[in-house]
């Protein structure tokens, strides 16, 4: 798992990376909400650890920035702020969970372990609009009726499934779908879209291109 550390305080912020690092994840840290929101967008992370109170943009604002542009990675929201209504706010604002300063740190952890499962559940299978992917049976259903897909079709479409809402850069498909680096410049891509367009007929548009950057997938 990928994970996200957004905490201004550094002595923290080691701490935390530290010991997710220890537990196997692999860990960037950023010092404030804006930074956040820019990563969230370039980088598909597994989880969020957010601190509330950040400079520039406070936890809350990078929650609804965040689930304004559909992506849904599992945030967990670190706060001295402890009133129910607190709470609330931060849950409603878009985090899936909430963790009260000062807090211990295998409670931290347990915590992380259950939102990346359940993010893990919930990514077996994924509905965009008519569309569902289903990732433990590899197979796409479109109003019901099973899609005949290539191995990189499935691939391709799964991607964009899971980030669905956002613009995926080509290079960031190269790297998850096509699993290399370097873009000879072909238009593979394009020509797996223009497949899976085809596939998909009068939904064809839910394939968005967004020039020079790469493809988004969204429900009509």
């Amino acid at each position: 798992m990928k994970v996200l550390v957004v905490e201004d305080n550094k002595k923290l912020a080691r701490f935390l990376k530290r010991a997710l690092v220890e537990e196997g994840y692999v860990v960037d840290e950023v010092a404030d909400g804006t930074t956040a929101v820019e990563q969230l967008q370039a980088i598909a992370y597994d989880l969020v650890v957010l601190d509330w109170m950040l400079p520039e943009m406070d936890g809350l604002s990078v929650c609804r920035a965040v689930r304004a542009r559909g992506n849904r990675v599992p945030i967990l929201m670190l706060t001295a702020r402890g009133e129910v209504g607190e709470k609330i706010s931060g849950l409603d604002a878009g985090a899936d969970d909430y963790l009260t300063k000062p807090f211990d740190l295998g409670e931290l952890l347990a915590r992380v372990r259950a939102l990346g499962r359940r993010a893990a559940a919930a990514e077996l299978s994924l509905r965009v609009g008519p569309m569902v992917v289903d990732r433990a049976e590899r197979r796409v259903l479109l109003d019901g009726k099973r899609l005949e897909l290539t191995p990189r079709e499935f691939a391709l479409v799964a991607y964009l499934a899971r980030e669905a809402g956002r613009v995926v850069p080509r290079t960031e498909l190269l790297a998850k779908v096509w699993e290399t680096a370097f873009d000879p410049g072909s238009n593979v891509i394009e020509a797996h879209v223009k497949n899976l367009r085809e596939k998909l007929g009068a939904h064809a548009s839910m394939i968005e291109t967004v020039r020079g950057v790469g493809y988004r997938l969204e429900a009509p």
